[in-house]
């Protein structure tokens, strides 16, 4: 044991465990009560039980409802099927030879020749032989005119700019150029420049040599030998004197002053302050609250922590461990107690019971159910197989294919009459004589010389040709 965890005296650690043992052991005895009755009831209860509905649904639901899908369900579905395709089938083919077929041979044996021999060829043919030559007769006649017309609107339109300009812009361009400009220049230009010249520009010079002489100049004497030595000497040097003699020593006195006060200040005010709402506290939390807490509250619960509560804690989690421990051991004894008891006050009367029904349901019902089975039920399914089944379903098999062939028939001979109709409509399909097919006349895409031994075609294309 090391020093942190001393081991407890006896004193605490035996009380400590007679008082858990006495407290556990019912504890553990309900609970080994409780886990014995729970794997009492599944072993004779709930897992025979389970196994008893098993074989009941599988004897009683499963397997009759497997034989019925697959010798009465299965066979009829596939009966019902194959009779339902087949009348399918007939209804289909009804139905196309009353709304369909009629409607198709409509279609393709009177619509489409009429619409093709009636209106699309005679269109074509009069497209062909009246429309497209009018139309290149009127292409050409337009481009004839439109030619001529761009010979003659230039050579129009030059006469009438020619005629334009003559009655709107040569009479004002020769007033402009001969009557305008002469006017302009030589009545009114040229007497404003020899104004200008020999009148204004001397006057305007001699005015200006009077206003300087008389008006500038004395100015200019009064400013600099007046105005300037008055403000100089009378106004900006003493102001500067004063400034530097008198004005700077006193404010760097004052300064030198203020910042002894303030450093005075600085240094007493903090301390002052420290002194009335600081220290007081201080003292009071390191010398008052500090040893209380420590001594008077910290330290006792520590001692009574590790030296009582830890101790005692450890020895009952340890006793609760060992209690539990004997507890099962005490409750194992009794239960073996109990369990001899009732082996043999109820166990052993009960198992020859149990062996006695056993014995007579297996030779008072069980065989003679199977006895009936082999014996009864089975022969007269397998002769409702053979005698009613089978038979029945190979009439319904030769009715299924005689329906068939009675279809194949019947599709044939509306083939047939489909095609004497079109014959009495149109005639017989006249044959076709038999020819060598003709060799492709190479194109030279309008050069002059030809592929050897092969025939040059026109250069005219397809769209053209019509």
């Amino acid at each position: 044991m090391s020093m942190e965890h001393p081991t407890p005296p006896a004193l605490i650690r035996i009380p400590v465990r007679i008082v858990v043992l006495v407290a556990v052991l019912p504890v553990r005895m309900a609970w080994d009560v409780l886990t014995a009755g729970g794997r009492l009831l599944d072993r004779a209860l709930l897992r025979p039980a389970g196994r008893g509905l098993e074989w009941f649904f599988d004897h009683a639901v499963a397997l009759p409802a497997r034989w019925l899908y697959r010798w009465l369900l299965a066979p009829a579905g596939r009966g019902i099927a194959i009779g339902a395709g087949w009348l399918g089938l007939a209804l289909m083919w009804l139905l196309k030879a009353v709304f369909v077929w009629p409607w198709v041979g409509l279609w393709r044996y009177v619509v489409v020749p009429v619409a093709r021999y009636g209106i699309a060829v005679p269109a074509v043919w009069l497209y062909r032989t009246l429309l497209r030559p009018t139309g290149r007769g009127l292409v050409r006649g337009l481009a004839a005119m439109g030619a001529g017309l761009g010979w003659l609107l230039p050579r129009v339109g030059q006469t009438l700019m020619w005629l334009l300009k003559a009655v709107f812009v040569w009479p004002w361009v020769g007033l402009w150029r001969y009557v305008v400009v002469p006017v302009a220049r030589y009545g009114i230009a040229v007497p404003v420049v020899w104004l200008y010249r020999r009148v204004l520009s001397p006057l305007g010079t001699c005015c200006f040599f009077l206003l300087e002489k008389l008006v500038l100049v004395p100015l200019a004497a009064l400013f600099r030998y007046v105005l300037i030595p008055l403000l100089r000497y009378g106004v900006a040097v003493p102001a500067v004197w004063l400034d530097r003699y008198v004005l700077t020593p006193l404010g760097q006195g004052l300064g030198w002053f203020f910042r002894q006060v303030g450093r005075g200040l600085g240094w007493f005010l903090p301390r002052l302050g420290l002194a009335l709402f600081v220290w007081p506290w201080v003292g009071l939390w390191r010398y008052v609250v500090v040893p209380v807490v420590r001594y008077g509250i910290v330290l006792p619960v520590g001692w009574l922590w590790s030296r009582v509560l830890v101790p005692v804690g450890r020895e009952v989690r340890d006793a609760l461990g060992l209690c539990w421990r004997v507890a099962g051991f005490v409750s194992r004894a009794v239960g073996r107690g109990l369990k001899w008891l009732a082996w043999n006050l109820l166990g052993r009367p009960l198992v020859h019971v149990w062996w006695g029904l056993r014995w007579c349901g297996r030779n008072l019902v069980a065989r003679p159910a199977a006895r009936v089975w082999s014996s009864v039920i089975r022969p007269a399914g397998h002769w409702a197989r053979d005698a009613l089944w089978a038979p029945a379903r190979r009439a319904a098999v030769e009715a299924g294919r005689a329906a068939k062939d009675a279809l194949s028939s019947a599709r044939a001979t509306v083939r047939e009459a489909r095609r004497d109709a079109w014959r009495a409509l149109v005639g017989a399909a006249r044959p076709v004589e038999p020819r060598e097919p003709g060799a492709a006349r190479a194109r030279t895409l309008g050069s002059t010389t030809n592929v050897s031994g092969a025939v040059p075609a026109p250069e005219i294309s397809l769209r053209k040709r019509g």
